[in-house]
């Protein structure tokens, strides 16, 4: 089963050298990397890299992280498809563990779910909402709807037709697998938050709360 790690990166220069070594010494057979039109020294940081699994493109125009998946996407091969950020919060290593329930037929797809307790409160509180809310709202089960780490099949990623620019392509992958009917197997994962997060709780929040609604009952 071949894996592909779609990999969204704006101005990651601090971190994104331990990230892609990472992601290299990990068992998936495909990086793309899409720089978001950094204005940092992340297009540097990626000229240096030379292996053969990793393919490089860089957006004109910031796209924003769904922006990045999509562009990611479409260059994609393989088999399965998972989303890294391009820090060290989530590990590759348990690549492996998340593609197993797959393998083994338990599974359509896998969500690595994260021990949210080592969020600030607002964020926690935040994920934790947002998850039940989606819950509720399209009957899944989910302990962690907001984890970045979704593993999907490339063919069931591209039908989901993805519209959403920001951080709100969370919500919007987990309701329309939700409207599919597709069983999601959550796996724990290893997650150190970062402290300087990109991500502003409240505007963000409140754009996932609306992307759920949208995608739930107007799309």
């Amino acid at each position: 089963m071949r894996l592909c790690v779609l990999l969204p990166i704006y101005n990651e220069e601090r971190e994104l050298a331990a990230c892609l070594d990472r992601v290299l010494a990990s068992v998936a057979s495909e990086v793309i990397a899409v720089d978001d039109c950094s204005t940092d020294a992340t297009p540097q940081i990626l000229a240096r890299y030379h292996d053969p699994r990793l393919k490089v493109i860089r957006h004109d125009q910031n796209r924003g992280k769904g922006g990045g998946i999509r562009t990611a996407l479409q260059h994609a091969t393989g088999d399965m498809c998972i989303i890294q950020d391009a820090d060290t919060e989530y590990d590759p290593r348990d690549y492996g563990r998340l593609l197993e329930p797959i393998a083994q037929g338990r599974a359509q797809v896998v969500y690595g779910a994260r021990d949210l307790r080592k969020q600030p409160l607002i964020g926690y509180l935040g994920n934790k909402f947002l998850t039940v809310m989606t819950n509720l709202l399209c009957g899944t089960r989910l302990s962690d709807m907001e984890t970045c780490y979704k593993v999907v099949s490339i063919a069931l990623m591209r039908e989901l037709n993805l519209r959403s620019r920001g951080f709100e392509v969370e919500l919007e992958i987990t309701v329309k697998l939700a409207k599919r009917r597709v069983k999601i197997v959550e796996v724990p994962i290893a997650y150190t938050p970062r402290p300087d997060k990109k991500l502003r709780r409240f505007r963000d929040g409140f754009r996932s709360l609306f992307a759920l609604i949208k995608y739930r009952f107007l799309e």
